[in-house]
C-alpha cells in the first residue's frame, strides 16, 4: 500500500509528463508508459541510475526545461525522505553538468 508522500509522487510524476507539452513542446510518451509499466518510484530511480542521460532529458536540456526533469523533482524537500543521498547526489551532479540554472541542495 503507498504512503501519502508515495501517492502525491506520483501526481508530481504526472504534472511533469503534462506541462512538458504545452510548456516544452515534448511529448513525455515514454516516461509515462514507464511509469505506468514500473511505478513512480522504480521509474525514477532508473533513469537515476542510467549511465547516461535519457533522450527525454536531452530533450528537456534542449528546450532549457531542465526543471521539468526527474533529476529536479527529486531533489524539492518533500520528496527528499523518497530518496537516498546517492541518488539526490547524482541528481545534483547530472543537473550542474547540463547547466542547470535553479537552485539547488549542497550535497557535498
Amino acid at each position: 500500500m503507498p504512503t501519502e508522500r508515495e501517492i502525491r509522487f506520483h501526481g508530481a510524476m504526472l504534472d511533469i509528463y503534462r506541462r512538458a507539452k504545452p510548456e516544452a513542446d515534448y511529448s513525455a510518451t515514454r516516461f509515462l508508459r514507464m511509469v505506468g509499466q514500473q511505478g513512480d518510484l522504480a521509474t525514477a530511480r532508473f533513469l537515476l541510475n542510467a549511465a547516461t542521460v535519457s533522450d527525454g532529458y536531452t530533450a528537456l536540456w534542449e528546450r532549457k526545461r531542465l526543471d521539468l526533469t526527474i533529476e529536479a523533482l527529486i531533489l524539492q524537500p518533500e520528496w527528499q525522505s523518497l530518496f537516498t543521498d546517492v541518488e539526490r547526489r547524482v541528481a545534483v551532479n547530472r543537473l550542474r553538468q547540463y547547466g542547470y540554472s535553479g537552485s539547488l541542495p549542497d550535497m557535498a
